[in-house]
């Protein structure tokens, strides 16, 4: 399983969103309606998931879920 369907299916289940919805390209306050609370649990539960931890100067950088995939897979390396 790629970072992107991990994060596609924690997103999902974790803000109960239909995984259709959660694309690559959806955005995750504009689309999914992810607040900025629920973005500081999904920082803290990248770091669990991980192992990366989201700087919370990042984290509003983060616009759409391939972004947060993407900052993941560029931490990991």
């Amino acid at each position: 399983m790629t970072i992107l369907e991990q994060i596609t299916e924690m997103l999902a289940e974790e803000f109960d969103l239909s995984p259709d919805l959660v694309t690559p390209d959806a955005r995750l306050e504009a689309d999914l309606g992810i607040n900025s609370l629920e973005l500081a649990e999904l920082a803290l539960r990248c770091d669990e998931e991980f192992g990366v931890e989201i700087d919370d100067d990042d984290i509003h950088r983060l616009i759409t879920v391939g972004d947060v995939a993407n900052y993941i897979e560029e931490k990991q390396d």
